[in-house]
């Protein structure tokens, strides 16, 4: 039957074949947040390699030429993965719909049609390397590996929905990436859902299964472990979540603007309930405060009436910058350290801001054109220079994180004083009821894993939380909920990789595939021979 099957599917020609790649890769989509439903990768990827199968062209074509139906498949696969893993960011247009409602089409089908360009890579470069057997499953986890490599950093990256994050659902199976990585994972991921393509033809079907068999029970098996042995001290300081939900059109609204204010003092200022420790560190979102602080006295002295002297208040704020003679100012995505007597203690600036969101780029040129950025500062926002770990209280020291700078496993190198916790703050408003938020929570909570560290997250209207550095949930509230998380930070833990041997992570996965792939490729080059 699954011979029959894939079969049909190598000889499907023209729009057909195009048709199942992207109905694969829609498929492929459901295996993230919040569905979690991976088990569709297990037939998502086995129908993609009968499909590169089936994409031959004309022997007597060049090389490069012979590569163009396999990175067509791929195109195709990774439009309907995108289109259907990322239609939610269309909502952040329609906030302002009078001036952005033209751009919708540019990111729920423009955006996915750019990314689709890695996974047509992934498939042209696995389709050089194609052989029969197992072979193939490695070429096309080589192909991916590589591909979600280079998303994660051309034109400023955009590593969101990785194909590893479906191998990661719960905090069992997140344990791996301590070992792997998020970009090792990508390639061992697609290794484990590709391999029940081998039960069409049965070549190489025993080893194959003992490979997925063996990656499945490894990298379940280290959660467990991790997770058994795995203590969960509670040595940080009292950390309160604020989440206003306040929605995204009242946020712009001026005669608005107090109210916010207010809704986020009156939470802050709450008794802590079932007898917890009043708060030491209170964290407010993304953009909470509606001033610049540095220009609102009476915004500071309202904090401090509401904090006592041993608190500590982390806020997202727009922080301005007067360079001073003619120079316009600068403006910086900011989170604010305000001590209990309203004095602000430091402050630490968003070093990785989005494309068209904060900033345009080649302005010069795109101005021109009437594109702005969708959260319009003058000039748009600038970007911090660096990013550097922040001290909130003696002894208590963050890696701030502001909105999908959380996204990035590779830029969480910081500078300063090692940090005992990620402090991630959010709007996540933008995209409101939509998948975006779950996605979003959970590749923060992925990062929390990899770097050994508690994640606070505060977000405006939600997922907001407190994560231990295993993954695991402490406490958090529900999307657009209003209220607010009391929990006592847990300890960093130590990592089982030094901090030289991290950042080889995925070289060293890709380079054991790569081995393996050009060993099962050359066989086969040898027997056709």
């Amino acid at each position: 039957m699954v011979q029959r099957l894939a079969g049909k599917v190598i000889l499907l020609s023209g729009w057909k074949r195009v048709a199942l790649a992207f109905l694969m890769g829609a498929m492929a989509s459901f295996a993230l947040p919040p569905y979690d439903f991976f088990a569709v990768c297990f037939v998502s990827f086995p129908v993609l390699v009968w499909l590169i199968d089936g994409a031959v062209d004309n022997a007597s074509s060049g090389p490069v030429r012979r590569l163009v139906p396999a990175a067509m498949i791929g195109w195709w696969f990774g439009f309907g993965y995108f289109v259907f893993g990322l239609w939610w960011i269309g909502n952040a247009l329609l906030v302002d719909a009078a001036n952005f409602a033209w751009a919708v089409p540019f990111a729920v089908l423009g955006l996915p049609a750019f990314l689709a360009i890695f996974y047509a890579f992934a498939a042209a470069l696995a389709r050089l390397f194609w052989s029969d057997g197992l072979g193939r499953i490695l070429a096309l986890a080589f192909g991916f590996g590589i591909a979600e490599w280079l998303r994660s950093f051309i034109l400023t990256g955009f590593p969101w929905n990785a194909i590893g994050y479906a191998a990661m659902p719960v905090p069992l199976l997140m344990q791996s990436s301590v070992i792997v990585g998020l970009l090792g994972m990508n390639a061992l991921a697609v290794i484990v859902f590709a391999m029940p393509a081998l039960l069409a033809s049965r070549r190489d079907l025993k080893s194959g299964l003992a490979v997925a068999l063996l990656l499945v029970c490894a990298h379940a098996g280290f959660g467990a472990y991790r997770l058994h042995f795995a203590h969960s001290d509670a040595k940080g300081p009292q950390i309160r979540i604020v989440q206003p939900s306040i929605a995204q059109d009242a946020k712009w609204d001026a005669n608005a603007r107090r109210g916010i204010f207010d809704q986020h003092l009156a939470l802050t200022g709450e008794a802590p309930k079932d007898g917890k420790p009043k708060p030491q560190v209170i964290v407010w979102p993304e953009t909470s405060v509606p001033y610049l602080l540095t220009k609102a006295p009476e915004a500071l002295k309202s904090i401090a009436d509401v904090l006592t002297d041993d608190q500590v208040l982390l806020a997202g704020a727009v922080r301005m910058e007067e360079p001073g003679g003619n120079e316009d100012p600068l403006y910086y995505n900011s989170i604010y350290a305000i001590d209990g007597s309203g004095e602000i203690t430091g402050a630490a600036d968003k070093v990785h801001l989005v494309p068209f969101g904060e900033y345009v780029p080649l302005e010069n040129v795109l101005r021109r054109f009437g594109v702005s950025e969708v959260v319009e500062m003058p000039g748009g926002f600038t970007a911090g220079p660096t990013r550097r770990s922040l001290t909130v209280m003696e002894n208590f020291n963050i890696l701030p994180l502001i909105c999908y700078e959380a996204i990035f496993p590779a830029e969480m190198a910081y500078h300063g004083p090692s940090a005992d916790a990620i402090i991630n703050v959010t709007n996540d408003a933008w995209y409101g009821n939509t998948p975006g938020p779950y996605q979003h929570f959970r590749q923060a909570q992925l990062r929390a894993v990899e770097q050994g560290l508690p994640l606070v997250r505060a977000a405006n209207n939600g997922l907001s939380g407190i994560v231990d550095p295993y993954g695991r949930i402490i406490d958090a509230l529900a999307l657009n909920a209003v209220g607010v998380v009391d929990a006592t930070l847990p300890a960093k833990v130590q990592l089982p990789l030094s901090e030289d041997i991290i950042p080889l992570q995925f070289w060293i996965v890709i380079c054991m595939v790569l081995i393996a792939m050009l060993a099962y490729f050359l066989r086969h080059r040898t027997r056709v021979g």
